[in-house]
């Protein structure tokens, strides 16, 4: 990671919601870097932080090898702020008991305040009741030394608990989540007011020092980065572009799976606005006659991968010498690959948009975009001048339209597929819903059904149609349409598009569904 002077350390003890903890103290404008606790020491060295937030976890103190903070935490005079397990794990390294809960405690709760705190000021007043959310089991049922409860509960005599003279501040209740409504405005009086951090961490500041790592990087070598014409990728192009100029060279593979005239779009936009050094690659022949009849999901994948990596390389070679490989790593990735519980290594998940493609190459990775979650690569892609039609686009997956069409690959079953899914595209548009919607696309199923159509007789393919609304695209609800909305939209495929007789709505949502159907 970079160098960010005015930073907040949050270490993860394993909690879901970490990443909505770093994702306040953004929006608050201070910069934060979420690390696992059995790197907390390593990362706390060399961030030297103005203060540190410890998370929530499934765990207990109680447990063998139970997660505990680096003892420099507390010895480095900085604020804390300690949130569920957090409070626990605080207690417990500073002398106090933690006790296993008589009552689990979950959902919804009324905490009430007793003490006026710079934590809560400007929003909670003394005397008064406030909705939190609460998740645990555990609880702190003897204070360290210094420590004075402000607030309680009635099953968390120590809602919150604080040694101001330390400003070490704690909290048995979530602030991070939304269904804790003033917990947005806690963490930002912890980093501004307590930490006394000025909320300066903007986009505008962000590119400029990114643009100055890359430049450190890559010195006058040559930085190939492949195109998906996704938000990701295009915003890492955008910045690499602005770094090192002719240096990089984009390269679109198109494999003939993409959604109708993208790859056509993607390259007239980087051709015609930004002057990108862009080679086009049309190998969809060559895709589609390898998956011509393959219906197992995993072997199409696998054979996309492989032909995607054999295209990639015999263009990088032409280009000659090319000692680097951007890629548009996020911040999530980094995270899931450094696990709480010691998941796989950053090199295995990093390579997820070219899968061993750098092992193969002999070439370093350039990740502009490591650090930012995906609304905050949105606005790094405003701040670059990338139009709101590319910023605002759907996720769409690596292999394409290859898993939207189960059972056997053919050339006209991709050319149906594609017609049905810009109708049903156009129409999402149309209705105002595609910036409400996080991901939308038609399905071709390996199904034919009898229809009438006219005075005729048919006998043709069903269309899925998917919608769904996500943060992260880790659960995910489907989209709730009117039926006359579906109605339209059945309608127009049905009749524009030759091949298809029947329209169906998919309202399976994640899980137990995936989003994508293969």
């Amino acid at each position: 990671m970079t160098d960010h002077p005015d930073a907040i350390l949050i270490i993860d003890f394993g909690s879901q919601v970490t990443q909505l903890i770093a994702r306040r103290v953004r929006e608050a404008g201070v910069y934060s870097e979420i690390v696992p606790f059995n790197s907390a020491a390593e990362a706390f060295d060399r961030l030297q932080p103005k203060g540190v937030i410890l998370s929530g976890s499934p765990a207990s103190v109680h447990d063998d090898n139970a997660p505990l903070a680096p003892q420099a935490v507390f010895e480095a005079k900085i604020p804390v702020l300690g949130i569920c397990y957090g409070q626990q794990v605080t207690a417990h390294q500073l002398g106090g008991k933690v006790e296993g809960g008589h009552e689990r405690e979950f959902g919804r709760a009324e905490i009430t305040i007793h003490k006026s705190s710079p934590l809560f000021e400007g929003f909670w007043t003394v005397g008064n009741n406030y909705p939190v959310w609460m998740s645990h089991g555990d609880r702190v049922t003897e204070l360290p030394d210094g420590f004075e409860v402000i607030a309680t509960s009635p099953n968390a005599p120590l809602a919150v608990a604080v040694n101001e003279a330390r400003k070490y501040y704690t909290t048995q209740f979530h602030p991070e989540v939304v269904h804790t409504p003033d917990g947005a405005k806690l963490l930002s009086n912890f980093v501004h007011k307590i930490c006394g951090l000025a909320g300066d961490w903007t986009m505008a500041a962000y590119k400029d020092k990114a643009i100055e790592a890359i430049r450190e990087q890559v010195g006058d070598g040559k930085v190939i980065c492949g195109l998906s014409g996704g938000v990701d990728s295009s915003v890492a192009a955008m910045l690499i572009h602005e770094a090192i100029g002719e240096q990089l060279t984009c390269i679109l593979v198109d494999h003939g799976l993409m959604r109708m005239n993208e790859a056509n779009e993607v390259v007239a936009m980087f051709r015609e606005h930004y002057n990108i050094p862009l080679v086009h690659v049309d190998a969809a022949d060559m895709f589609i006659d390898a998956l011509e009849g393959e219906a197992d999901p995993e072997t199409k994948r696998k054979t996309i991968g492989k032909l995607f990596i054999d295209v990639f390389e015999a263009e990088a070679k032409k280009i000659g010498g090319a000692g680097f490989l951007a890629q548009g790593t996020l911040y999530p990735d980094v995270i899931e690959s450094v696990s709480f519980t010691g998941g796989p290594s950053v090199t295995i998940k990093s390579h997820h948009n070219v899968g061993g493609l750098p092992e193969r190459m002999n070439m370093q990775l350039v990740e502009p975009l490591r650090e930012l979650f995906k609304d905050e690569v949105r606005l790094l892609g405003k701040e670059l001048g990338l139009p709101e039609s590319f910023i605002g686009r759907h996720p769409f997956p690596g292999p394409g339209l290859a898993i939207r069409c189960p059972g056997g690959i053919t050339r006209d079953k991709l050319k149906i597929l594609q017609k049905a899914d810009a109708i049903y595209l156009d129409e999402i548009r149309k209705a105002g819903l595609y910036d409400t919607i996080w991901q939308a696309f038609a399905v071709l199923l390996p199904v034919q059904t009898v229809g009438v159509m006219g005075d005729g007789r048919t006998y043709e393919f069903v269309c899925a149609l998917r919608a769904v609304t996500s943060v992260d695209g880790m659960t995910a609800d489907f989209y709730p349409f009117d039926m006359a909305f579906l109605g339209r939209a059945a309608t127009r495929i049905i009749n524009e598009v030759h091949g298809i007789n029947r329209v169906v709505y998919d309202v399976t949502s994640k899980p137990p569904g995936t989003i994508e159907w293969e």
